[in-house]
């Protein structure tokens, strides 16, 4: 798995962490079960400070999407939940419309992080 972060996008590195890790497993490229990068680890290749890949990481615990164990490591979850399905979809689905429209992924990706933002940068599951 292959992570970039864009430095002059307005989307937080974080969020954008988070994003590919999230789109590799919706894509089948992480399978159930795979062990993710220590976080240090990531940190360093990416030269980000380590509380921003820990930041990623625990959005992608709250969604369902991994598991954080202390000495186990970091594992993707053996099912996505039915809310990352759904929600998988309707993102494609909106990434496809976009393309029709011409928009470019930075705009696509702006266009995301200023909704973020917007629910301040907090999703509530309920």
């Amino acid at each position: 798995m292959l992570i970039r972060v864009d430095d002059a996008s307005s989307v937080p590195l974080g969020i954008q962490i988070a994003v590919q890790i999230r789109r590799s497993i919706a894509t089948g490229e992480l399978d159930a079960g795979e062990r993710l990068p220590p976080a240090r680890e990531v940190a360093s290749d990416l030269d980000v400070n380590l509380h921003t890949v820990l930041r990623a990481y625990g959005m992608l615990r709250d969604e369902g999407l991994i598991e954080m164990r202390r000495g186990r490591g970091t594992r993707v979850c053996a099912e996505p939940s039915p809310a990352f399905v759904e929600l998988s979809a309707l993102i494609d689905q909106t990434v496809q419309k976009a393309a029709t429209l011409g928009l470019s992924r930075q705009q696509i990706m702006d266009i995301m992080a200023s909704h973020h933002s917007q629910l301040g940068g907090v999703v509530q599951h309920t």
